[in-house]
């Protein structure tokens, strides 16, 4: 194959697309060997930032406010827990409504 290369010169190329000889190329057990330091197992580790470790905790924790949920249960278990019954003809409305 030839080409020119804009001047009117023609270049000779006899496979521009090579493939790489033995000594360029080495299997990846020695690449992967090669690139771990003495010593090091192999095993990844991670670290988070402050904000990172907030989020995480944040993310981690539950929902329930159980300061609320002993409240709720205490005042169910003496009788004192009362519902509006128009709060709850109301929520049913809303949901039915949906």
């Amino acid at each position: 194959m030839s080409y020119s290369n804009g001047i009117g010169d023609r270049m000779q190329v006899s496979n521009p697309i090579a493939p790489a000889s033995a000594s360029q190329t080495r299997p990846a057990e020695a690449k992967t060997a090669e690139a771990q330091p003495a010593g090091r197992t192999g095993t990844d580790a991670a670290t988070l930032s402050p904000t990172g470790e907030l989020i995480s905790q944040a993310l981690g924790g539950s929902d329930v406010r159980s300061s609320k949920v002993e409240a709720l249960q205490k005042a169910i278990a003496d009788g004192s827990y009362n519902v509006s019954s128009s709060d709850v003809a109301g929520k049913v409305m809303d949901s039915l409504l949906k």
